[in-house]
């Protein structure tokens, strides 16, 4: 009896991962061993890169609003400590993009908190 393969499946598994190395330099774009080795780290990196990429963002947005707020003659710390206190539930992004874009706004938000 011959021996049973499932070649489709495994034809198809390996193109996913080679579609998935399109791009890639020498042997990581076409020798499977070696792209499914490149293709698993990237996987990796990506899935890292998406929680970093929030780090960031927030670190921005503090910097942003502590630019701002230190303008206007407070520090970010006293400034968001206010906030809590006043019960105004604006989220970091908000405020940073109202310190950016809308200044006046900005500034009606901290004479809100004194």
């Amino acid at each position: 009896m011959p021996r049973s393969v499932n070649a489709v499946a495994s034809r198809k598994r390996r193109k996913k991962v080679l579609k998935a190395a399109k791009g890639y330099f020498g042997a990581r774009r076409n020798v499977f061993t070696v792209a499914k080795n490149a293709v698993d780290k990237a996987m990796v990196y990506a899935y890292r890169g998406r929680k970093e990429k929030k780090r960031a963002f927030r670190r921005l947005w503090i910097a942003r609003i502590n630019a701002a707020t230190r303008m206007e003659g407070m520090s970010y710390s006293h400034f968001i400590h206010q906030l809590d206190q006043k019960d105004i539930q604006l989220n970091r992004k908000v405020l940073a993009d109202l310190a950016m874009n809308h200044p006046e706004t900005f500034k009606a938000i901290i004479d809100s908190v004194r």
